[in-house]
């Protein structure tokens, strides 16, 4: 298959993906597992229009998991951190949501809101990157009300990244001082600390690399994470800096990792 009509598959795909409603399940909304199932379908979706890689199914399916020992739900500490992550992006001079296929698949919509109410930039950075791919999420992107999309230039490297995820637009990530990691993806949350960026992370396993590197760990579910965040914001629109200053200061990153694991390890709800 050419790459032209690879794309041509893609764009009639991604077509699809914008047309089909997302809660076009054979399951009630009244089921018990109806918003794992939804996700689920999202995720595959996500695959058929080329903006999910396969991969990506082993990493929701991984996420998944720890969501059902977290009880499937926003927990204290969870939304401590989102609190602290809004508080965070609304005093960056530069912010930019990290956007990869998963989440770009299950959380569009809320990506932009966000954006829109801390005034931060969204780029695309892959791991399986192919120039298709990184055209189908950034028009998925826009489709959803997304102006400006970064990551396509790829014009600066991440130090100490050789994989395709080093690769970052320099009026992007690379410039940024405050960079939203959504789901797991270690190396480069080691990397962009040592960059001296402030980042957030959102993983719902406690104990992987990327929250506990992060300077805001978020445990939760990506699709509830994203809308929490943009949530506080609004609330936090009118704080001063200093008030800002001090949610972000009185956040104990070790302590929202140590009450995320209690409750999988305890398994009360």
């Amino acid at each position: 298959m050419t790459e032209e009509s690879e794309r041509a598959r893609r764009s009639e795909c991604e077509s699809e993906f914008e047309s089909e409603p997302t809660t076009e399940i054979d399951v009630p909304e009244s089921h018990p597992r109806y918003q794992s199932l939804l996700t689920r379908h999202r995720i595959e979706h996500g695959v058929e229009a080329g903006i999910t890689s396969k991969q990506g199914l082993i990493a929701q399916g991984r996420g998944e998991a720890f969501d059902y020992l977290l009880g499937e739900e926003t927990i204290p500490s969870a939304d401590a951190a989102e609190r602290a992550a809004a508080a965070q992006l609304l005093l960056a001079d530069h912010p930019v949501l990290s956007v990869n296929g998963n989440v770009a698949a299950l959380v569009p919509d809320e990506l932009v809101e966000l954006a829109d109410a801390v005034d931060a930039a969204l780029e695309v950075n892959l791991f399986n990157r192919t120039e298709a791919r990184m055209e189908a999420i950034a028009d998925h992107l826009r489709a959803h009300g997304a102006e400006d999309v970064k990551g396509l230039t790829a014009d600066a490297r991440i130090p100490g990244l050789e994989h395709e995820r080093g690769k970052v637009d320099t009026d992007g990530i690379y410039e940024a001082d405050v960079v939203l990691v959504p789901l797991e993806d270690g190396d480069r949350a080691e990397a962009l600390g040592e960059m001296d960026k402030a980042e957030i992370v959102i993983d719902l396993n406690p104990a992987s690399r990327s929250p506990r590197v992060a300077s805001i760990p978020i445990v939760d579910n990506v699709i509830r994470a994203v809308p929490n965040i943009t949530a506080h914001a609004r609330e936090l629109a009118d704080a001063d800096s200093r008030t800002l200053e001090r949610i972000v200061d009185e956040f104990d990153a070790d302590e929202a990792l140590e009450a995320a694991e209690e409750r999988i390890r305890s398994g009360e709800f």
